[in-house]
């Protein structure tokens, strides 16, 4: 075993309840919110490990994880499915639906970490590492304007992508495609206003079936 892996399982003996899984020559670290800082804080200070960079932080939304969004009719021989029915969401009750995800790399070891937060669903709230990685400042704030989840301790937390009166987080799967509000210009008030959105929401993309016993054939010479 490296330097570098003796190391991180040091640090990972004082953090029981952290799932390592190593996949492509890549370690995940899966943790709860309580851990999750002292840990970041353990990998960018503990001098075998070194993850002097922070890369990425994105947010996740479990919501429908596992479980196909429409289920359809068998492929027809004209080869085209149709949605019939929405599938129920997942049940609520010790469900984690949320979660922060960092992704980490040592210059010095040449490795990289990708630690998870699972946050609580009913506080979606996690420490800032703007302190460990100064850069993480405007991740923080992306993950918190599509997501909503607070950074506790940010210097500046708000929208960066969307408008300041921009209501919901659009990367969340319970935020309808076609929004809640319409934006255009008016000439006459010289400035952009806000509208009910008119939009009818739809299926856009056909979620096909085909099988392999009921593929198109072409009809033969008698047939035709």
């Amino acid at each position: 075993m490296s330097v570098f892996q003796n190391a991180l399982e040091e640090i990972l003996v004082a953090f029981p309840s952290v799932e390592k899984n190593v996949a492509h020559g890549e370690t995940s670290l899966t943790c709860q919110v309580e851990d999750g800082y002292p840990i970041l804080q353990a990998l960018k200070s503990h001098s075998d490990i070194t993850m002097n960079m922070l890369i990425d932080i994105c947010g996740v939304d479990y919501l429908h994880y596992g479980q196909s969004e429409w289920e359809t009719a068998t492929a027809t021989a004209t080869g085209y499915g149709r949605g019939i029915q929405r599938m129920d969401d997942q049940d609520k009750d010790g469900f984690k639906r949320f979660a922060v995800v960092y992704h980490l790399l040592s210059f010095k070891n040449k490795e990289r970490i990708r630690v998870k937060i699972i946050l609580d669903t009913q506080r979606l709230e996690v420490e800032s590492v703007v302190n460990i990685w100064p850069n993480a400042s405007w991740y923080e704030r992306e993950v918190y304007d599509l997501f909503g989840i607070q950074f506790l301790n940010h210097p500046d937390l708000r929208r960066i992508l969307t408008d300041y009166g921009f209501i919901g987080h659009p990367f969340r799967k319970d935020f309808p495609l076609e929004g809640y509000v319409e934006m255009r210009y008016d000439a006459q008030l010289a400035r952009c206003i806000y509208e009910p959105c008119e939009i009818t929401p739809r299926v856009t993309v056909p979620k096909v079936i085909r099988d392999q016993d009921n593929r198109y054939q072409e009809p033969s010479k008698e047939e035709k």
